[in-house]
């Protein structure tokens, strides 16, 4: 029954009302579906069960955790960033493009950040505007991340290039994307319009793209220097179905 609902919400409710609603349910999760089945690191807590999510033939079992919002992504990205950087204990100005519940109320409340969020339409973001031209000066941002958000892009060169023009030299970012890590290059086809045929060819019926095993040469040719954090060798030991982590995705590191 929850799978049909997600897939109902997921489809039907617009993306800033789904923001609001899952508010709420955030509120009352960590009691619903307490356990110790899984774990999201982010919070700490133990669930008895996480919710499907995905788009038509591409949902996901127990994937996201009812009381964080978090994906599998986001988990990953918490662990690399508590462990494997110093971007909760060091001053940062942050832009965070596309602001993820799961982080926000923690990037907010920290006090090394200089904290912007920005967004097309989200409820959350301080700043709204379209990637292609970002209305802000160069050399801006320490850290920026970007997550999601360049498979949804009609030119996602000019966009990384926008990243690049507003980072600090010697900043980084992070712009996770959906990877097919069994295609090569990056599948694009401007012909596919039709929202069931964008699911099954991008994954999403509002993708315009699914980005290969070429991603980290895009953001190289649009000037950064990318270094590549795997965790099946950089985390070491740890358990993937306690966490709910894609041991196959890689976080790309993207630095001016």
């Amino acid at each position: 029954m929850i799978s049909s609902i997600m897939k109902w919400a997921l489809a039907k409710v617009p993306r800033p009302l789904l923001i609001r609603l899952s508010y709420l349910v955030q509120w009352v999760a960590p009691v619903l579906f307490k356990g110790s089945k899984f774990i999201d690191p982010i919070d700490g807590r133990g669930y008895n069960r996480f919710f499907p999510y995905g788009y038509g033939p591409n949902q996901r079992e127990d994937a996201l955790c009812p009381g964080t919002n978090s994906l599998e992504r986001h988990r990953l990205l918490w662990l690399y960033l508590k462990d494997y950087t110093n971007f909760l204990t060091e001053p940062q100005n942050l832009l965070h493009i596309a602001p993820e519940q799961c982080f926000y109320p923690i990037f907010k409340k920290q006090k090394n950040l200089s904290y912007t969020t920005a967004d097309m339409e989200s409820p959350i973001a301080d700043l709204h505007f379209d990637l292609h031209n970002i209305p802000l000066e160069d050399n801006l941002y320490d850290v920026i991340f970007c997550n999601h958000v360049l498979e949804h892009v009609q030119d996602d060169h000019q966009c990384m290039k926008e990243l690049l023009r507003v980072m600090k030299p010697g900043g980084w970012g992070i712009f996770q994307v959906p990877i097919d890590y069994n295609n090569k290059v990056t599948y694009e086809d401007s012909s596919i319009t039709d929202p069931k045929e964008r699911e099954i060819h991008f994954w999403q019926k509002d993708h315009v793209r699914l980005y290969g095993l070429d991603y980290p040469k895009r953001l190289e040719k649009a000037g950064f220097k990318v270094d590549i954090f795997d965790p099946k060798s950089d985390l070491g030991l740890i358990d993937y179905e306690k966490l709910r982590l894609n041991s196959s995705e890689l976080i790309f590191i993207a630095r001016k």
